[in-house]
């Protein structure tokens, strides 16, 4: 087999790689579900009020800012758990800087809504 054709072997496997990961992540995660859940209304809303393709970029990479960082975030955290499973105060603040950057990642998507949304409820 040459070096071209095990390179695209090795991404298609990759990519499995990653769906799983996507799959485990929103079925075993109820962030994400939550997550998942506010996608899906902000996804109709966005059907119902029709907004510009602008509008649709910024709402798409919003919510996959958030849920990518969620999943960076629970990642960490389940590191962290298995590195040291009691109480930690090092471990701790790693996990709580893991959940700042959600944090931070849900604030920046709900001031995109709100300037997305605002508008047209006014």
């Amino acid at each position: 087999m040459d070096k071209a054709l095990k390179f695209v072997i090795g991404r298609l496997r990759g990519c499995g790689y990653a769906y799983k990961g996507a799959l485990l992540l929103i079925k075993k995660e109820a962030s994400i579900q939550v997550q998942v859940g506010i996608a899906i209304l902000m996804t109709i809303l966005g059907f119902y009020f029709k907004i510009t393709s602008i509008e649709w970029i910024l709402q798409v990479f919003a919510i996959g800012l958030v849920m990518s960082i969620e999943g960076v975030n629970t990642t960490i955290e389940a590191i962290a758990d298995f590195v040291h499973p009691d109480f930690h105060n090092k471990i701790g603040f790693i996990k709580d800087i893991a959940a700042g950057a959600v944090f931070i990642a849900a604030i920046t998507a709900i001031i995109i809504g709100l300037l997305i949304y605002i508008p047209y409820f006014i």
